[in-house]
């Protein structure tokens, strides 16, 4: 760097001070001071940039950068002599003034020979050619950071937080920012501007999980034509971090939008304009953390416009932009200008074996980046390494485990204890498979100890962070809602970061067993270790089938290599695809075991083997079957003294619970919630459920042939929580419904074959909402006035005449006409 650089930079940070003291003070060269302010401001980012690039310029780039010196040398001079001059000196003002205007010139027509736009390509030449040297300096750095991770610097940041940062706005270059991101970053542009534009200020959010390009949105919308012109180019950039000194970041925003940035501290936050035009300001406020932090920077602001950008969403959903991954076409562009250099695939280079790996980024912008900047240069077998550990949730490489897991696991920083354990189990489920919202808030009151309310507002609250997907339901969150089938998903990136947390250190030590990816077999690694126990409390196994297909019928898998002990296990996965499944022997093994899920992604229902060995998981609270057939219980059957929730989805019922004699109360003496849902051979609800007289909820739902339920239905004592929607058979509610002393919710939606509801449906004086979307009732039932606990009805609005008596009987009663809703998500499975 020149010495002409750096005294450049200085002069023009004076050069601004000084404007801003005219601005203020000297109310003749307000004006044109204002003027030459957004000049300075607008070319002085690029003079900090050369000036701290550390690359010397060329001769005839020293040459215009020392024009450059000296044009804004004689500004400063000037403005010195502005402030200095007495007022009742009108000639000499106006004299002053005269040369004001022409500086203004001077500089503006400097700008406008792009000479600044040269240098920086001069620039970004010796970057290029110096990335070698860079990959170098970074592994020092590490190395670095790991030894002083918990010093201070900038007066009061951590040396990991400006690692972090450093990696946040790590960039390849290329020679157009469009070629990074395509007609995305410009969808998203558009959004944020009409957001901003149909407001007159307010706070507004960028969110989106780590790596996907917030930040490049944000600069690009404050160098957006539009926007400057908008804001009459009065736009502040400010990076707040995890660890911001707040004190700072508020006196640098108090004097951009008072001019007053001379003043050191801020003597009252509540600012108010006293006179003068009220102009357009922007303040973007990127790398936002937590809540408290954006309070504290934003309360009591003047009328502006405040853009935040954050991991989590900060702002009003309806005021937030969620900035999506790439397209695939997009991806694959961004890959390979990252690996070759160029936005296609070269000649004679494997194409699937590129888009494959691609693939595994999933259109994020900072995993395709990192990962396509490790391969460069590398031949196709390495490669093909690369892409076995990619597929396995293992980073591709040193640099890429530093790049882009560190960065990404930076998001859990402010998640407490509880949050991040809750993260981590998400790394239990299959990859690209959506998640029952009702197992994971099982997993977590089970294994954390948490209330299903508090769990739900984890749910809320990773989905806020952007570290998981909710998916929108009108129901989710509501007072009696159901979650199994709500689900939310994960990006493949974020499961490799839990996967990658997780699987640090022996196989036998870990408090999560998991397997990364679908395989015929177990992992070889967990069976080396099976003469020692294994600590893990979730174990999580997803394999294509386990069971061998021999002459005769079938044989069961060869489990000799897998015979281990989980002392500790709390929960069990197993997910596979087949027709036939043999349970593993270990099974027998989990004494402490309390959620038992098992799922068959294949086509057809599956039967289960060796499903007595359930008779020793004596501690077990909840069950999930999902397409396979229920097994047959028998008088013999070992009751399940401590289940409290079973779970039946696209299962065959097969009569199960109906065989001759046998007591099901017994077998299931505790059970609360029993879910029955997408079985197509439910034909009538077996009689027997209605000795369960522990149940407080049953749901049997989306059961196209369920035409009955049974007559003894009022032996449900307990019952509070009915839902029997999207049952289209179902033609009527037994009158023994009415004998439900506890029920409190009733869901009869697209039930749409009932016409009526029972007349004595006013004994249910417990009952607080009723759901009846889409179901075509038409007569009126006078007992219903006598529901005095009831608060909230759903119907369509051509029904809605017949709860006009009730609303008027029942103070506080909310009839709801809602919107149709159809769904068939579940299909994706």
């Amino acid at each position: 760097m020149d010495v002409t650089d750096f005294f450049t930079g200085e002069i023009a940070t004076e050069l601004l001070k000084q404007l801003v003291l005219i601005s203020a003070k000297a109310w003749k060269y307000k004006s044109i001071a204002d003027r030459l302010i957004i000049l300075i401001e607008t070319i002085q980012p690029t003079i900090h940039e050369i000036q701290y690039s550390g690359v010397e310029l060329p001769p005839h780039r020293q040459a215009q950068i020392g024009m450059l010196a000296g044009t804004l040398e004689k500004g400063k001079k000037l403005t010195e002599r502005v402030l200095s001059s007495r007022r009742w000196n009108m000639y000499r003002q106006f004299t002053l003034a005269k040369k004001m205007e022409k500086l203004e010139k001077t500089i503006s027509d400097f700008m406008k020979n792009q000479i600044l736009t040269h240098i920086l390509a001069d620039v970004h030449q010796h970057r290029t050619n110096a990335d070698v040297r860079f990959d170098r300096v970074e592994r020092s750095l590490t190395g670095l950071e790991e030894q002083l991770g918990s010093m201070k610097i900038g007066g009061g940041g951590m040396i990991t937080d400006a690692m972090k940062i450093a990696e946040a706005t790590m960039e390849i270059e290329t020679s157009d920012d469009c070629e990074k991101f395509g007609v995305g970053l410009e969808m998203g542009k558009r959004k944020v501007k009409k957001m901003m534009f149909n407001a007159e200020g307010g706070l507004f959010g960028i969110s989106g999980m780590g790596g996907v390009g917030k930040t490049t949105l944000a600069r690009d919308l404050e160098h957006d034509n539009e926007v400057r012109c908008y804001f009459e180019n009065r736009i502040l950039f400010l990076t707040v971090s995890q660890s911001p000194i707040l004190d700072e970041l508020r006196t640098r925003i108090w004097g951009f939008l008072t001019g007053c940035e001379s003043v050191n501290n801020v003597p009252d936050w509540n600012l108010q304009y006293n006179g003068g035009v009220k102009t357009k300001k922007l303040v973007i406020l990127d790398d936002v953390w937590t809540r408290k932090a954006l309070d504290s920077l934003t309360s009591n602001l003047p009328s502006c416009t405040i853009l935040v950008v954050s991991r989590s969403k900060l702002a009003d959903p309806n005021a937030t932009y969620d900035v999506e991954v790439l397209r695939e076409d997009e991806a694959i562009s961004l890959f390979c200008l990252c690996a070759f250099g160029q936005k296609t695939i070269p000649p004679g280079f494997d194409k699937d074996l590129v888009k494959k790996v691609a693939g595994e980024c999933k259109g994020l912008p900072l995993a395709l980046k990192v990962t396509g900047a490790s391969l460069k240069d590398r031949p196709e077998m390495y490669w093909q390494g690369a892409l076995q550990r990619l597929s396995k949730g293992e980073p591709a490489d040193e640099t890429h485990e530093t790049r882009l897991l560190h960065h990404m696991e930076a998001s859990l920083a402010d998640l407490d204890e509880t949050a991040r354990e809750c993260f981590l189990d998400l790394g239990a489920f299959p990859e690209d498979r959506k998640i029952p919202v009702d197992i994971l808030i099982n997993m977590w009151i089970e294994v954390h100890d948490l209330d299903e309310a508090v769990a739900f507002a984890t749910l809320v609250d990773l989905s806020h962070k952007n570290l998981l997907t909710l998916g929108k339901d009108p129901r989710l969150g509501s007072t009696y809602a159901s979650y199994y089938d709500v689900f939310v998903t994960q990006h493949d990136v974020l499961r490799d970061l839990a996967l990658h947390l997780s699987n640090k250190g022996k196989v036998n030590r870990r408090k999560r067993l998991l397997m990364p990816k679908r395989e015929e077999k177990l992992p070889k690694t967990w069976g080396k270790n099976c003469d020692e126990e294994y600590n893990a409390e979730i174990v999580s196994i997803h394999t294509c089938k386990i069971c061998v297909f021999v002459a005769g019928g079938m044989d069961d898998m060869d489990w000799s290599d897998f015979d281990m002990d989980f002392p500790k296990a709390e929960v069990l996965l197993l997910n596979f695809s087949s027709d036939k499944y043999v349970l593993p022997p270990f099974l027998s093994k989990m004494t402490r075991l309390k959620v038992l899920v098992i799922i068959n992604n294949g086509m057809s229902p599956a039967i289960l083997r060796d499903f007595s060995m359930f008779a020793n998981l004596s501690k077990l609270r909840s069950l999930w079957l999902e397409r396979v057939h229920v097994p047959e219980l028998y008088n013999t059957t070992i009751p399940m003294k401590h289940l409290h929730k079973m779970s039946l989805i696209l299962c065959k019922i097969n009569n199960s619970f109906d065989q001759t004699g046998v007591d099901v109360s017994s077998i299931f003496p505790k059970l609360g919630d029993l879910t029955i849902d997408h079985c197509d051979d439910l034909v009538t609800l077996p009689s027997s459920i209605c000795k369960m007289t522990s149940l407080n909820s049953l749901s049997i739902t989306n059961c196209p042939r369920l035409g009955e339920l049974p007559k003894n239905l009022s032996k449900l004592q307990a019952l509070e929580v009915l839902r029997l929607y999207a049952c289209p058979e179902l033609k009527a509610l037994p009158a023994e419904i009415c004998e439900l002393p506890q029920l409190k919710y009733l869901d009869i939606s697209q039930c749409v074959s009932m016409s009526c509801l029972p007349e004595d449906i006013g004994k249910l004086k417990m009952l607080e909402k009723i759901d009846m979307r889409e179901c075509y009732i038409s007569g009126r039932v006078k007992s219903a006035v006598s529901l005095e606990s009831l608060r909230h009805v759903i119907c369509d609005k051509d029904v809605a005449f017949i709860w006009e008596e009730v609303e008027r009987a029942v103070p506080g009663l909310k009839v709801e006409a809602a919107e149709k809703c159809f769904s068939l998500d579940w299909l994706d499975e």
